[in-house]
């Protein structure tokens, strides 16, 4: 078996395989690979619409299901996705053969960004939707920017792009590169501009504690040099110590009377919300987008700034900012029936879910918020928000949540209780239900949900298609 001195990429690439290639990543990756010409192959445990259709579109061959037959034609480098453990017969395959092999950010850092000034932003919120309005800016100014970022841009059909301008925007991700290289994502990039929107506990199926969590970033910051421009969000605190005494020069945005860039004069005229954008004290520009709530007022701001540094012109940013449409599966309305709005969201830790709540209650003049949660990411099923999930939902006048899906991947005492949570909003004078299932949510929300009510879906996973129907039984 062969050594890990293989984990790099060589010169002379012609054929690529990509394990676990239909991760929304690791299927972007596979597509821009293929526009630049390399014959390009995958593989993945569940090979389903709408990737699966998508990659083969793309002239991509997939084959279901992992085996070391995926390997036998040679390829010339293997990329791994982050799901991949050591133990997966195509991981043993390629030591065996001793193939070439990386991380999906280590191609992506080889083949896409090289030659190309890395815009990036990092945070455990907010990342997708600054990265896409940042990406669509710099289109509109016609700076044909190319892009990598972890949600469907409305605006392109697309979250990944090849672009022939300079700058290469990113999704900057804390999360596990691979099981050959246990550090987080955004290690193997070197951007020219970096956002840092928040930091919070998050991960907990590799992140330990807090600590852990602020020493990824610790490790990250202090790799940026000193020709390096971060901004970095003035109301966390942990930001704060986390920022100081670094190398690259940090620039704050938010509220703070004393930051670089801040925030004034905002104002809800459905679906409008106009602000005043102040750099230094003056005022830049005013502004109005159809993004809602005061997170994405912040993401917005950050986007500004970063398209300031790299001298767009206020009016184009503006006028940007007005035509961006947003991320899907971000305040994404799906559908409206008898009066009724269903809205998907991805939110899922507990500050996500507490401001995309009071993000859209402005929607909700006529009706009611109807909060639908689904806790399913490695975290949010297991106890250590369960004390702080009832706070988050504070908005909301009529509360469901489902009993995690696969809660038997977390050990039993590790596990978070759904009926515990909504017994904890039922004593806050909260109207909550619990269910074990989907169809049990469809069938009380088409009895209980009335004309003026907007249905907000908070998930990270497809949550047995419970859009399409809910919208199909109303």
């Amino acid at each position: 078996m062969m050594g890990p001195e293989k984990n790099k990429i060589p010169d002379g690439v012609r054929r690529i395989h990509l394990i676990a290639v239909c991760g929304t990543g690791m299927g972007a990756l596979a597509c821009m690979l293929k526009e630049m010409g390399f014959e390009v192959t995958g593989s993945d445990q569940k090979v389903y619409p709408p990737m699966s259709r998508f990659l083969k579109e793309k002239g991509i061959s997939i084959t279901e299901g992992f085996s070391e037959k995926n390997l036998a034609y040679g390829p010339d480098l293997v990329v791994v996705g982050n799901a991949v453990t050591k133990n997966n017969p195509e991981a043993v395959k390629m030591q065996d053969m001793g193939l070439y092999y990386c991380s999906m950010p280590q191609a992506l850092n080889r083949f896409v960004a090289s030659g190309k000034q890395t815009l990036l932003v990092s945070g455990t919120h907010g990342k997708t939707t600054t990265a896409a309005l940042v990406s669509w800016i710099l289109y509109k100014a016609g700076l044909d920017p190319s892009f990598f970022i972890g949600g469907i841009l409305n605006n392109f059909q697309s979250n990944y792009r090849l672009g022939n301008g300079q700058f290469l925007v990113i999704e900057g991700d804390e999360y596990d590169t691979a099981y050959f290289n246990k550090v987080p994502k955004l290690m193997h990039y070197h951007p020219h501009i970096t956002v840092l929107t928040s930091i919070e506990y998050d991960h907990a199926d590799i992140y330990r504690d807090m600590n852990q969590v602020i020493d990824a970033f610790e490790g990250f910051l202090s790799r940026l040099s000193s020709d390096s421009i971060l901004f970095a969000y003035d109301g966390d605190k942990t930001i704060d110590a986390v920022v100081a005494n670094k190398r690259c020069r940090v620039i704050k945005y938010g509220k703070g009377k004393s930051s670089f860039w801040t925030l004034s004069n905002t104002a809800i005229h459905v679906p409008w919300t106009s602000f005043e954008a102040f750099k230094k004290g003056k005022i830049f520009g005013q502004f109005k987008t159809t993004l809602l709530g005061e997170h994405n007022l912040l993401n917005t701001l950050s986007a500004i700034a970063m398209a300031d540094q790299i001298k767009i012109p206020g009016k184009i940013i503006g006028a940007a900012i007005e035509t961006f449409q947003g991320v899907k599966r971000r305040q994404e309305i799906r559908g409206t029936k008898r009066g009724i709005t269903v809205m998907d969201d991805f939110a899922h830790h507990p500050t996500a879910v507490r401001e995309t709540i009071w993000a859209v209650k402005p929607l909700t003049s006529n009706g009611r918020l109807i909060a639908v949660f689904e806790p399913r990411t490695h975290a949010s099923m297991r106890k250590v928000f369960q004390k702080i999930y009832p706070a988050s939902f504070e908005g909301a006048d009529l509360i469901c949540v489902r009993e995690p899906p696969m809660l038997f991947k977390v050990p039993p005492e590790e596990r978070f209780s759904s009926q515990k949570l909504v017994d904890d909003l039922n004593q806050r004078g909260k109207d909550a239900h619990y269910f074990s299932n989907t169809d049990a949510i469809i069938d009380f929300l088409i009895t209980q949900a009335r004309s003026g009510d907007l249905i907000l879906i908070m998930s990270n996973g497809g949550f047995d298609n419970i859009h399409e129907r809910l919208l199909a039984a109303l």
